[in-house]
């Protein structure tokens, strides 16, 4: 392998973290401020780029994180070493309610195309890139922008969703309809594309949005039934306004909040 060869195991239900082991020497990277324990001496290092072995030297490093900053990502990643001399345990969390996944790339292909804040943390070696959408289409209207995370690699990555994971393994010329919001990631063979909802009132009251992602096989799709900016936007429209209170559980709570009134 390429990459370094970590295991893992996965705790928690709605609210996930992932905790790596890692043998002596080994090392995985990681979003900064993604950390949520680790134990003595495994060595904390802030880098840029991704710390893989295909950045080139100090241009290849700065041009690696630029890429993030496109994405939306921090400038910095942060890389995490076991320097004793047995097994040390590092572990990650979910910024918010959901799961973490794991991939391993190399069962996967070799490469794996994420929402731009999906990645988690790796196995040191794994590339976390960019992936533009070359059709304006999906450029446009495809909730993620023209441009996406791409890992690519033969060693383990985690990436974290909204709400409860499903995995579809779809067949040549199978196609499923997705929700912009609601899609977490794709192997390259998978066909993406942007269909329009048709019909109208569908379009205009349907509550799903204009559009929809097509996604054809062969190839794996992750999508996630909570998407972070549907969960926000939920958040949004229950707050008092005005410094009221909304009045949740009351018949007039209800009533007030309809007539414009907070209390």
């Amino acid at each position: 392998m390429n990459n370094h060869e970590i295991d893992y195991e996965i705790f928690g239900d709605d609210m996930q973290y992932v905790e790596i082991e890692l043998d002596p020497q080994e090392t995985a990277v990681a979003e900064a401020s993604s950390m949520m324990m680790m134990d003595d001496q495994i060595h904390m290092e802030t880098i840029f780029g991704d710390g893989s072995a295909n950045t080139g030297g100090l241009m290849g490093k700065l041009f690696g994180a630029g890429k993030r900053i496109v994405t939306g990502e921090s400038l910095f990643m942060t890389t995490f070493t076991n320097t004793g001399q047995g097994k040390r345990k590092v572990s990650f969390a979910s910024p918010y309610p959901g799961k973490v996944i794991p991939l391993d790339l190399g069962e996967l292909g070799g490469k794996m195309i994420c929402q731009k804040d999906a990645f988690l943390a790796a196995a040191k070696g794994v590339q976390i890139g960019i992936e533009f959408q070359r059709k304006i289409g999906v450029g446009f209207f495809g909730g993620e922008g023209f441009i996406m995370q791409k890992l690519e690699g033969d060693g383990m990555a985690f990436v974290h969703a909204g709400g409860t994971i499903a995995k579809k393994e779809l067949q040549p010329g199978e196609k499923i309809r997705v929700d912009t919001g609601c899609l977490v990631a794709f192997t390259p063979n998978i066909n993406y594309n942007i269909e329009m909802v048709k019909g109208v009132k569908t379009a205009l009251f349907g509550g799903e949005g204009l559009f929809f992602a097509t996604l054809e096989g062969p190839g794996t799709v992750l999508v996630q039934s909570l998407p972070f900016s549907r969960l926000a936007s939920r958040v949004f429209s229950a707050m008092p306004r005005n410094g009221g209170s909304k009045g949740e559980g009351s018949v007039l709570g209800g009533v007030f909040d309809f007539l414009g009134g907070d209390e």
